[in-house]
């Protein structure tokens, strides 16, 4: 405990389980602050204990309601910035807005890039994600950013299941760094799902880049947000002769009809991790979540103590 003495942990409304769960890895208490919302809807923060000299974490998923969460995650660094922390590391298990990273057409915004901006104007010094949708966000902000990955946590689950004929899928072709993590981890094939669509509003065409007859797949993506791929894929992949679908993916948006897709669909096991919190309303037997806990909190260890965060990837 003593060694972190200058280490402090604030939260808004986004996670508080998560947040209790990091602190208690940690050993330490989630330091007071009041994070309100006034009549209007402006929100009001107010840092209920000093943080002179100390190293701040703000843990903070810009999730549902993501305006909300990110209006909070900014406010508390500027309390925190002005009541003279010594460094502001904003912690977040879930990067909002990670999918406008580019101009897909003329006049596009670059959402992603002005979230880093405002994140990095607000004070923060320093940026702990955890699967950033494209890994060049990292490159949006002009402070240093540890970017962790999900992909450990998800092999060992794999790996004390015992599966035997067991497969890798990437559900397209801009997943396949990840999806080939995860096969290389748990020592098996690689498949991908190659997806086009031949016209607006027509059905996807999916084909198969490898053999799935008989294996038991396992299938994994960054995002699960409406399921529609995802629940494609599976039944894509199960009338190609798959003997049983399990899904992966670090981060459960679960938007829109997704929970009554994924209830349907032949996937045997959805499992995700506790990035984003999931209330009641979307918990299917079939969704297994795995802790991030442990993970954040010993680069949140690392960082304080001014060791290498990279020493994780191993």
């Amino acid at each position: 405990m003593s060694n972190f003495r200058k280490l402090k942990v604030f939260t808004g409304n986004g996670h508080p389980g998560l947040v209790s769960e990091i602190a208690e890895y940690l050993g330490v208490d989630v330091s007071a602050a009041s994070v309100k919302t006034f009549s209007d809807g402006e929100i009001n923060v107010f840092i209920e204990e000093s943080v002179r000299g100390v190293d701040v974490f703000v843990i903070q998923p810009t999730c549902t309601p993501i305006n909300d969460n990110l209006m909070e995650l900014l406010i508390l660094i500027d309390a925190l910035r002005r009541a003279s922390a010594r460094r502001i590391t904003a912690v977040l298990p879930y990067y909002g807005y990670a999918r406008q990273d580019r101009k897909a057409k003329a006049r596009d915004p670059i959402t992603a890039k002005l979230v880093a901006n405002l994140i990095t104007a607000a004070g923060a010094r320093r940026v702990l994600a955890v699967d950033l949708h494209a890994g060049q966000i990292q490159g949006f902000f002009d402070i240093p950013v540890d970017h962790l990955q999900a992909v450990p946590i998800i092999a060992e689950y794999f790996l004390n299941k015992h599966m035997e004929n067991a497969l890798v899928v990437s559900p397209d072709l801009g997943g396949v760094t990840r999806a080939r993590a995860l096969s290389e981890r748990l020592n098996v094939p690689l498949a991908i799902i190659d997806k086009r669509r031949p016209q607006p509003n027509q059905a996807e065409i999916m084909n198969i880049i490898g053999e799935v007859k008989g294996k038991r797949v396992i299938m994994i993506d960054d995002i699960i947000d409406t399921a529609g791929t995802i629940t494609l894929g599976a039944q894509a992949l199960i009338d190609q002769g798959a003997e049983e679908v399990y899904v992966c993916c670090t981060h459960p948006v679960l938007s829109g009809a997704a929970i009554e897709r994924l209830e349907k669909s032949p996937i045997k096991e959805v499992v995700i991790t506790n990035t984003i919190p999931l209330p009641p309303g979307k918990q299917l037997d079939k969704i297994k979540s795995l802790s991030i806990a442990p993970l954040l909190g010993e680069a949140i260890i690392r960082i304080h103590e001014d060791l290498s965060v990279s020493k994780l990837f191993d």
